[in-house]
């Protein structure tokens, strides 16, 4: 009895604080956890919800390189986003000090594997694998070699060593393999377990799925480094399970409202708050995506973007600004179109994905194209395409879908490069939905090959960054082990996985 009234508080705390950050940061110091009185199935819904805000609200600049998001026209020039000067500052958040930044919600998921642990809740173990995967994908995606073994070790580690990326990424698959077959025992899935798992509901098939297709990112990731990663195909077929399927993204089940706090934090960050004043007059669709749609028939961005609140011409209120691009006297930021579309969300009160099934069938039709697991690759990518309609919810789409599929930017027949076809297309279906899955594909394959770079007039010689810089706390205070990494250029040091 004593724990359901835990959990009916817990439940009644989180439909009240919505989306509030200070709720779900529970350690005041990530090396001093408040251990006594915290449970795993407290820590669950937090690590869910801070790790999909993270991924949806925290990769702008990323979008910006990648040629979706350009600068209003309320602001001036904004360095080194559009100069590509990168230094150790820029983007230090992502790193740490943060209390929804990388470290601190791998702590908070590693500290949910040990209280799992502690207690035998064995699904917490598995579930905290799949989230640290996928938080480690993104640090080592951003900076290559990182703290990981030695990583989250509290005061046992205050200055810890740097891992490769390559290793990281075996380990991240190894542990990925731990939560399925963590998943695949006859678990006890209690009521407090399925109330805590905001994501499935203690559906240990859904686990699996995810589990499979984060793996399957981490292969395709570095897909130009390791060709035929058999091995670990073979586990991941073995499970039996598949991948995220059509229509069932990866959605958190946490309540949000358009009350302070309780909106969706992907809508407060991007369009409005909850007494609709818009919070985001800086970022602006870019004219080169929206021309990407326009050229070629392809409607989606009147779901992906919302028009301008005053469009210069009102018959063509989808307009586009490019990263960098001088501003034109008069013009403002009200005048070019929102980055998040009623397509994406409607509006504050809708759910946060953790990943979409829109981004599953296309990573399954490249590892189709790629031979390296059984199906029909036309019919996978074309899958692909439609679900991108679905999932936005245009009017008629499978028959509008079906029609563009016929259209030359999108026709599987008369395609040269299929791999190029699949890859452009999955660009064209990711904006504000996954933005840095587009900018590790043009690091990783050159696709769309024609993105821009910035105007900005201080861009010189630079091109788009391959890598973050590390943060300036990790040259104060660890010293040896960031120094051990080498000099750091971002025009020129890859992540291990970006050999083009």
């Amino acid at each position: 009895m004593k724990n359901k009234v835990i959990i009916a508080l817990f439940s009644a705390a989180l439909a009240m604080t919505g989306c509030k950050d200070s709720f779900f940061d529970i350690n005041e110091n990530p090396n001093n956890p408040t251990e006594p009185t915290v449970k795993a199935s407290y820590l669950l819904p937090m690590v869910l919800k801070q790790t999909a805000t993270r991924m949806g609200t925290q990769y702008s600049w990323a979008a910006s390189w990648s040629g979706y998001w350009g600068r209003g026209s309320d602001f001036g020039p904004s360095i080194p986003l559009e100069n590509y000067d990168i230094t150790p500052s820029y983007q230090q958040a992502q790193w740490a000090n943060s209390s929804t930044s990388w470290y601190d919600v791998l702590t908070d998921a590693d500290f949910m594997e040990k209280k799992g642990r502690e207690t035998n809740e064995l699904f917490y173990v598995g579930a905290a694998k799949v989230m640290k995967s996928i938080g480690f994908m993104y640090l080592v995606d951003m900076y290559n070699n990182v703290p990981y073994s030695d990583a989250l070790r509290g005061d046992a580690s205050v200055a810890p060593k740097y891992d490769k990326g390559a290793d990281i990424y075996k380990d991240l698959l190894v542990q990925l393999d731990s939560a399925r077959l963590i998943f695949k025992q006859g678990l006890a899935m209690t009521d407090e377990i399925k109330n805590a798992d905001v994501l499935f509901g203690g559906d240990l098939t859904r686990w699996r799925e995810l589990a499979n297709t984060q793996a399957l990112k981490l292969l395709i990731h570095q897909s130009e480094v390791n060709k035929t990663p058999t091995a670990e195909l073979a586990k991941i077929t073995a499970d039996g399970s598949g991948f995220i399927k059509a229509d069932e993204s990866a959605n958190l089940t946490i309540a949000f409202a358009m009350a302070a706090n309780q909106v969706n934090p992907i809508f407060s960050t991007y369009v409005t708050n909850q007494s609709g004043t818009l919070t985001d007059g800086f970022n602006r669709v870019s004219k080169y995506l929206l021309n990407r749609y326009k050229s070629n028939n392809d409607i989606r961005y009147q779901y992906f973007f919302l028009p301008a609140r005053n469009p210069v011409d009102p018959k063509d209120p989808w307009v586009g600004k490019d990263l960098g691009a001088t501003n034109v006297k008069g013009a403002s930021s009200s005048q070019e179109s929102i980055v998040i579309g009623t397509g994406v969300l409607k509006d504050g009160t809708q759910p946060l994905w953790l990943m979409t099934s829109v981004e599953s069938l296309f990573l399954q039709a490249e590892a189709i194209q790629r031979g390296w697991i059984s199906g029909d690759a036309k019919s996978a990518y074309e899958n692909a395409v439609k679900e991108s309609f679905n999932w936005l919810d245009v009017t008629d789409a499978n028959t509008v879908a079906t029609a563009f599929l016929l259209s030359p930017s999108a026709n599987w027949a008369t395609a040269t490069n299929k791999l190029e076809l699949i890859v452009n297309q999955k660009y064209l279906s990711l904006p504000g939905i996954n933005n840095f899955e587009a900018y590790v594909d043009y690091r990783r394959l050159g696709f769309p090959k024609d993105v821009p770079l910035s105007k900005n007039s201080s861009v010189g010689s630079r091109k788009v960054p391959l890598r973050l810089m590390y943060p300036q706390n990790e040259y104060s205070f660890n010293n040896a082990n960031v120094k051990a990494q080498g000099d750091i250029d971002p025009q020129k040091s890859r992540i291990f996985w970006d050999v083009n």
